[in-house]
């Protein structure tokens, strides 16, 4: 596993591709996959994949609602999709492979979408206008300060997921290099300590710490889109 991106496809006129590109269009695809196949052939009363696929919707559905409020429900479509993009994206170290949001390209790209959100829903509820007064609240040189505390969170957003899952890949590279190493140096007939000792770490960094970091990214996605929402309420 390389810990940088590597350039997979280069064309003449010095655009390229890495396969950050590649497994992020093949995690995409197999969430549309999945998401044609357990909505095929639909029935009222539900059975086998059509139970898991309603229950993990309506699960999502759930969640949003408890933590936006009915008038974010409509958020809930985008909300899932990014929870599952980010949670396979995490957990491609399971197969060997480099995540895709161990690149801080992707993570700053779901970050941006997520902060276009916000402000589309700051601009829904208050106008231009009232935002900006919003903004100046409750003196007026907060403006400045403001301007620099919404354009700081894609930043922060982002390199809060992506440092956590390079942070794991980065462990798990160094614990395998050393227990190989060791390996050789015992002349162990075969890798016992490569194949033994690094599941615990492999369970932390391939499958608890990518459901948790997913959450909390979806789950800060939620929290500040509900921000312009609730805020707007509480006016009247």
């Amino acid at each position: 596993m390389h810990i940088g991106p590597q350039i997979v496809i280069k064309f003449d006129n010095g655009i390229f591709i890495t396969n950050t590109v590649c497994f992020g269009i093949i995690v995409a695809v197999i969430l549309i996959v999945l998401a044609l196949w357990s909505t095929r052939r639909m029935k009222k009363v539900p059975d086998g994949k059509q139970v898991i696929a309603e229950t993990v919707v309506e699960g999502v559905y759930n969640m949003v609602k408890a933590t936006m409020g009915p008038k974010g429900i409509n958020y809930a479509p985008y909300i899932g999709t990014l929870f599952f993009f980010v949670l396979f994206s995490n957990m491609l170290g399971l197969f060997g492979q480099r995540p895709v949001t161990a690149d801080v390209n992707t993570t700053f790209a779901l970050a941006a979408i997520t902060f276009v959100l916000i402000q589309r829903q700051a601009l829904k509820s208050y106008g231009l206008i009232g935002k900006m007064k919003e903004m100046a609240q409750p003196y007026p040189f907060m403006f400045p300060l403001k301007i620099i505390e919404q354009l700081s969170f894609p930043i922060s957003l982002s390199f809060r997921l992506f440092g956590n899952i390079l942070g794991g890949v980065i462990v798990i590279e160094m614990l395998l290099e050393g227990l190989a190493t060791a390996s050789e140096a015992l002349h162990l007939p075969i890798p016992l300590l490569d194949a033994v000792i690094p599941l615990p770490a492999n369970f932390f960094f391939d499958i608890f710490e990518p459901v948790l970091q997913a959450f909390i990214f979806t789950m800060l996605t939620m929290v500040f889109i509900t921000m312009e929402i609730a805020t707007r309420d509480e006016e009247h």
